[in-house]
């Protein structure tokens, strides 16, 4: 490792020129710049929501898809009162689709089917939720970033014929590209956010789909009348009255 020597240390820029440098960037780009701080703002907070909001805890917590799992055994050993706490509580997107298929308990499989899949697209909006934010700022960052560079070259060419320095003209275009420096900066983490938001919710659905398809056919293995051969009614049979044989008066009539 190589060691720090005062030279070193002096060759650093100090937190204030950072500072400094970063307030020019925005102070150069001008008025386009206020708008594409808000973006990179909502950008941000639209990413922490989303972490925040696809925790596993949030959706499916490990303790609680182990006991789903595992609810046909704790329906046959009597202990399910806990995990019933835990689906009425609804602190999860699992536990509320728990609790869905639980107040259908007694149906017909199609019916428990029908209403966990209302639910589950009730889930799904929920968990996409955010992801239509990210999607703009990933369009209009960008977008804003060139409109801000356009004007500023309109401004730049328009004082062409005011002076002859190739310099000067060279350092307007280099300030007017850091709009969009600046909307693509934004852009590109957003867009990495997105895909893998989208991956997780992806992943999670999938996994909710079987946790609720093994505890819906629980319920309705339960609920199911026992299947066997069925047995005849015990007792004496109803027997059966012969046929008259006896020639009806119209034909006895006609025959005579």
């Amino acid at each position: 490792m190589p060691a720090i020597t005062p030279d070193l240390v002096a060759a650093l820029p100090s937190p204030s020129a950072a500072v400094q440098t970063v307030w020019s960037f925005f102070e150069n780009g001008g008025l386009f710049m206020i708008p594409l701080a808000l973006c990179c703002v909502i950008g941000v907070m639209a990413a922490l929501f989303k972490l925040l909001s696809l925790a596993r805890n949030r959706v499916i917590p490990p303790d609680l898809a182990r006991e789903v799992e595992a609810f046909e055994l704790r329906l046959r050993e009597g202990g399910s009162e806990r995990v019933l706490r835990q689906f009425q509580e609804g602190r999860s997107t699992l536990a509320r689709l728990c609790s869905v298929a639980l107040k259908h308990r007694g149906k017909s499989l199609t019916e428990i089917t029908q209403s966990v899949e209302s639910a589950a697209r009730e889930e799904t909006v929920h968990l996409h939720s955010g992801i239509g934010v990210l999607d703009v700022v990933i369009t209009v960052a960008p977008l804003l970033g060139l409109l801000g560079t356009a004007s500023g070259l309109v401004v730049i060419f328009e004082g062409l014929g005011e002076t002859t320095d190739h310099v000067a003209i060279a350092r307007g275009i280099a300030v007017a590209l850091n709009t969009t420096i600046f909307g693509l900066a934004i852009a590109v983490p957003c867009v990495i956010a997105h895909s893998y938001f989208l991956r997780r919710i992806e992943m999670l659905t999938a996994r909710l789909e079987g946790l609720m398809g093994d505890l819906v056919h629980v319920l309705n293995k339960e609920t199911a009348p026992p299947s066997g051969p069925v047995t005849p009614p015990s007792g004496p049979a109803t027997p059966i009255p012969p046929a008259p044989t006896s020639t009806p008066p119209a034909l006895a009539s006609a025959n005579s």
